[in-house]
């Protein structure tokens, strides 16, 4: 195994896969200088490991590896083909790939070129997309007969992260009440609405749309978060909803809410951080998931709910043919402990 990149879910995934019992760290690509020539081990507060964290992709390639856990920031189109057509499966947490048919087709055609090349397959899963909109979705939509709409709710209490240059200058909690900046929406929209239309294709109903609204809701009250001080009228809460459409009709629909008050002017009906799936249909369901964890270990409580479905995957990836594959074409992901 090579883990690419160590930040937050990446240090985790590193983490999990030296402590794996069936799988052996072969190689670290580190996107600084400063990690550069440092133990594994190190990076992710484990002993050593005797491997050495390289920014260099050549390197990496030359590596002998069944696949590559690929968790940037930001998608390296030129590094994953290289990556493929070396011979090196990709599991990935990036969210290009949940369906190939909404990729731009000159991204598609070169990584399907690297993939027939290397052998290989690549694969985008996470929490969020991914098992929340994918694995967890398909068992519930197996209920029904009669599908009418799917509704995934996310719900994130961020009012104990103390991150104040995140959630008030790039997120704008706390910030006074205006439109919505869309690009948030355009941003989501590209990974959920992705993930959303795999599933919608998968059961016979195209999306033939994907819209992206946001909505902005203020506090009201003055409050006090672990980030600093927000005044009541500011922001308090933001919502973005990512709909697919078939035929006009909406199908499926995630739902973004993220917050530092559920005391908010409007009702959102908040609750605590987790998920729910309400599907409507000839046979209902309303399934809500919680993360049973104290505000103080939260933070190194979520990156786990990331970076070890992509781990967890990798066996699964490893023997599918070669392609872009995708949480409907691969069989259930089954977690090894021993």
């Amino acid at each position: 195994m090579i883990q690419w990149a160590t930040g937050n879910v990446g240090s985790r995934a590193l983490r999990m896969v030296i402590e794996h019992p069936r799988m052996e760290l072969a190689g670290l690509w580190v996107s600084s200088a400063e990690k550069a020539g440092k133990d594994a081990g190190e990076l992710c507060g484990l002993g050593p490991t005797g491997v050495t964290a390289t920014n260099s992709l050549e390197e990496i390639a030359a590596l002998d590896a069944d696949c590559v856990l690929f968790m940037p920031q930001g998608t390296d189109w030129d590094a994953l083909c290289t990556l493929l057509a070396s011979g090196k499966n990709v599991v990935t947490t990036r969210g290009d790939f949940h369906h190939p048919a909404m990729m731009k087709p000159q991204n598609r055609s070169r990584i399907e070129e690297a993939c027939r090349k290397g052998n290989t397959s690549i694969y985008s899963t996470g929490s969020s997309p991914g098992f929340v909109t994918e694995a967890l979705a398909i068992p519930l939509l197996s209920l029904q007969r009669e599908h009418g709409l799917l509704t995934i709710d996310e719900y994130a209490d961020v009012s104990s992260r103390n991150s104040p240059d995140m959630l008030f200058h790039i997120m704008g909690f706390a910030a006074p009440m205006g439109p919505f900046d869309q690009r948030r929406a355009e941003h989501l929209k590209g990974d959920f609405g992705s993930s959303l239309s795999q599933i919608a294709e998968a059961i016979g109903l195209p999306c033939d749309e994907v819209d992206a609204v946001g909505e902005l809701s203020a506090s009201r009250q003055d409050i006090e978060i672990a980030a600093g001080r927000v005044p009541g009228g500011t922001v308090g809460a933001m919502r973005t909803t990512i709909t697919c459409r078939h035929q006009g009709r909406d199908i499926l629909r995630f739902r973004a809410n993220w917050y530092v008050t559920p005391d908010i002017e409007d009702d959102w009906d908040l609750r605590e951080s987790g998920w729910r799936v309400t599907t409507e249909g000839d046979t209902p369901v309303k399934v809500d998931i919680y993360f049973p964890v104290s505000p103080q270990d939260y933070a190194a409580y979520t990156p786990g709910l990331t970076a070890h479905r992509p781990i967890n995957a990798i066996p699964a990836v490893c023997a599918a043919e070669p392609g872009i594959r995708t949480t409907v074409d691969l069989p259930q992901i089954v977690p090894l402990f021993s």
